[in-house]
């Protein structure tokens, strides 16, 4: 059965020997551009992300929910990245895609490292948001953390609206009640054992020892003002990968992808729409 997020496509999918739910938007129009794979952030539901999908209206864009997350059944096994790599893969074979421009965001942008790094054939470009190396990340602020953790911010939208500058940062309280009130309705609670299990698929990974070797044009972003990946970690990160380009968005928080949409959607434009081997200049 086919539904739809705005102008995208979703269904319930048999991947693998696993059910998705996966999202996907204009793979069927004629494009200049490569699809993007796209990774979400922990216990974060393909819905959070949809208004990204849609204003990069000129490419395809596909996604999926993690097992127990969303729309996606609960796991029944642990997995990993190397797996779900894997399986990602897989959702590109399903839909006859060979080529991608790979994106991440937080915990998604942990995924869409090792995916570069895994099947690199398949990848053009690396769009890092918002992320870090792994457990070799330089800690965000104990207060945000500690709430990140805590459940009540995908069930208690009161709670979710009152700790949103502390959890996420960059917010400015006369212009973005709209978009904060938008993101908090957007959210789907995962299950408590697919957010474990997210939690548990990246327990002692890290990147670092393989980014030297990513030999991807790469672009990372960070806010400014990131209470739970701090910027330090992305500039950890672009000096690791060879071909990589730091943005940082000054007052930018942990979302600032939709704090701050306009200076954020120009960077990823520039970067992906340049031509070959002027990425980075672009960026």
């Amino acid at each position: 059965m086919t539904d739809t997020i705005g102008s995208g496509e979703v269904s319930l999918e048999n991947i693998g020997g696993r059910q998705l739910r996966i999202a996907r938007w204009r793979l069927d129009e004629p494009s200049d551009h490569p699809p993007i794979l796209f990774f979400n952030g922990i216990g974060a539901n393909i819905e959070a992300v949809s208004p990204l999908a849609e204003m990069l209206d000129d490419r395809g864009f596909i996604m999926f929910d993690m097992p127990g997350v969303g729309g996606s059944p609960e796991p029944l096994i642990p997995y990993n990245a190397f797996t779900m790599s894997w399986t990602a893969a897989k959702i590109l074979d399903a839909f006859g895609i060979t080529t991608v421009d790979v994106m991440g965001v937080s915990w998604g942008g942990a995924m869409a490292q090792h995916f570069a790094l895994q099947h690199a054939a398949r990848v053009r470009r690396v769009v890092l948001c918002a992320t870090t190396a792994g457990m070799l990340m330089v800690p965000g602020n104990p207060a945000a953390l500690t709430k990140m953790a805590n459940p009540r911010r995908y069930i208690d939208p009161e709670f979710m609206n009152e700790h949103f500058q502390t959890l996420y940062g960059g917010i400015d309280p006369d212009g973005t009640k709209h978009q904060k009130d938008a993101h908090i309705g957007r959210l789907k609670p995962p299950t408590p054992r697919g957010y474990f299990y997210q939690l548990l698929a990246m327990l002692g990974w890290t990147s670092a020892p393989a980014l030297p070797f990513l030999n991807k044009e790469t672009l990372v972003m960070m806010g400014g003002d990131d209470q739970i990946v701090v910027p330090i970690n992305g500039r950890i990160l672009a000096s690791l990968i060879p071909n990589a380009k730091l943005v940082e968005i000054p007052d930018g928080g942990h979302l600032f992808l939709l704090t701050h949409e306009d200076e954020s959607l120009a960077e990823i434009r520039a970067f992906l729409d340049a031509p070959e081997g002027e990425a980075l200049a672009a960026a």
